[in-house]
């Protein structure tokens, strides 16, 4: 490998920083001044965020949620593909390296969500956590913020959506059991493969696969409603898999699945396809040509209304797949929907309705 090219780092997915669309300035590491181990290292560092509001509202099309929260901007879990990285650039970050070692940390999050159940404005409804990057990774093992947000959901009884790369969700069942009583809460984990190889180049600081399954298990075996999302799907890569994903989950209690094919905004499109040709050079042409035919002849689909979905005879084939899939497994037959109905605020009126 010559000297100039980026090593991949431990524990991490991208091999870079690429330069911040709205900086004039960027900085380049000098390779020749550090050792080999020196640049394979890539730190943590936590920043602290001081918001005065918590929850998110969206207007999005693409986005099946109107509220959200997101306990952490930046996130540990590496994956390459996250269509969160961008949204580092507006901080001043890189939406590389940058993205999964400068961590934002929000740990006023559960009183300014208190704050606002305790608004007589607040009008209940189901909040997303997270919206934008994994509420469960790993720096949450310690902070523990959204466990924090978790007792305050649990204790005005507001409905919130939960979606996870990580087995730690575990650690709070407790508080998901407690919300699922009052028909509060459902847990979706994301998989995007059953390969630990695949998985760990990809997705470098989260839960294994099988730990992920493992979550599904016994969040189904606590009566916590759970389902899998196949997010992102890489064509050429992990399409192959979708099958066996699904029934992986279906033997293991997940009620309800989906899937996204991967899509790849701004800068994480050059950041994927350097990551594609050092992981697996042998299947980069394949992967690149299908998402372009996804795509419309592009790698990415900005427009909104339009930038959720895939297209083309490779789709029209994996949607049968994945629907006959469901049938087989008894997948997305029940429905669970989350109700504002035992929304209360302690300490005042027990119930608005």
């Amino acid at each position: 490998m010559d000297e100039s090219t980026p090593l991949p780092r431990r524990g991490r997915g991208a091999a870079e920083n690429p330069p911040n669309r709205f900086e004039p300035l960027h900085l380049e590491e000098d390779p020749e001044a550090l050792d080999e181990d020196e640049r394979r290292q890539a730190p943590t560092q936590l920043f602290r965020d001081t918001p005065r509001t918590i929850l998110a509202r969206n207007d999005s099309p693409d986005i099946p949620f109107r509220w959200s929260l997101n306990p952490y901007r930046g996130c540990e879990h590496g994956c390459i593909y996250c269509y969160a990285r961008p949204s580092h650039e507006y901080l001043g970050f890189s939406a590389g390296l940058d993205f999964e070692t400068k961590i934002v940390v929000k740990p006023e999050a559960p009183r300014l969500l208190e704050e606002t159940f305790r608004k007589r404005s607040w009008e209940p409804a189901v909040v997303a956590l997270s919206g934008n990057t994994d509420c469960y990774q790993p720096i949450e093992r310690r902070l523990q913020i959204t466990r924090g947000c978790l007792e305050v959901f649990a204790r005005y009884r507001n409905p919130v959506s939960l979606i996870t790369k990580n087995s730690l969700v575990l650690r709070d069942l407790d508080l998901l059991q407690a919300l699922a009583a009052h028909d509060a809460v459902h847990v979706t984990l994301s998989l995007t493969t059953l390969r630990d190889a695949v998985a760990g180049v990809m997705e470098p600081r989260a839960s294994r696969p099988g730990r992920r399954l493992f979550a599904v298990e016994q969040l189904a075996k606590a009566g916590v409603p759970v389902g899998i999302l196949i997010a992102p799907l890489i064509p050429g890569l992990t399409d192959e898999e979708l099958p066996a994903i699904l029934e992986a989950a279906a033997e293991r209690g997940a009620m309800w699945a989906g899937y996204m094919v991967v899509r790849l905004p701004g800068p994480v499109e050059a950041l994927f396809e350097a990551w594609l040709r050092r992981s697996f050079p042998d299947r980069a042409a394949v992967v690149l040509s299908r998402l372009r035919e996804a795509r419309g002849g592009h790698p990415n689909e900005a427009r909104f209304g339009h930038r959720m979905r895939a297209q083309g005879p490779w789709k029209d084939v994996l949607d049968g797949l994945f629907r006959a899939a469901c049938a087989r497994h008894g997948l997305n037959q029940r429905t669970h929907r989350l109700s504002t109905a035992h929304f209360r605020r302690p300490g005042g009126q027990l119930s608005l309705f």
